[in-house]
């Protein structure tokens, strides 16, 4: 079975992608449990964080903290909470190093529900503009 980030990362799915660079590339995720929820994954395929190169991991941080700060001015949520993750979770059988960068809103705790609708399409293009637009 083939990665599904190595596919987003290489274009081969269309995602509403707020930011790429040789290293890294951040999207909207198709499955939030919160409107304006992110991705930060690495583009080279790597099981955990501890497998990153050093400087892709450094590359992702950087990212993430742009991206907060980017989703402080797009929809000024109560705060921002990142954590990293691989897929597990999720139930995906390939795993990914990648952040999540979500916003928090007044009342949020740390737990995230994972039951969710998927919002539109042209909702995950509308978010990652104002955070585009924020960076």
């Amino acid at each position: 079975m083939e990665c599904v980030f190595c596919r987003v990362t290489r274009g081969e799915i269309p995602s509403s992608t707020v930011h790429a660079d040789d290293q890294v590339v951040a999207f909207m995720d198709i499955a939030p449990a919160t409107p304006g929820h992110l991705l930060v994954v690495p583009r080279a395929h790597a099981a955990g964080l501890g497998d990153l190169d050093p400087g892709d991991a450094a590359q992702m941080m950087v990212v993430a903290q742009r991206l907060a700060g980017a989703l402080r001015t797009a929809l000024s949520p109560a705060g921002v909470n990142l954590w990293p993750a691989d897929g597990r979770a999720a139930g995906q059988e390939v795993f990914h190093s990648h952040l999540h960068v979500v916003p928090r809103n007044e009342g949020d705790g740390f737990t995230v529900s994972a039951t969710f609708q998927q919002p539109a399409r042209d909702v995950l293009d509308g978010l990652a503009a104002q955070v585009r637009d924020a960076l």
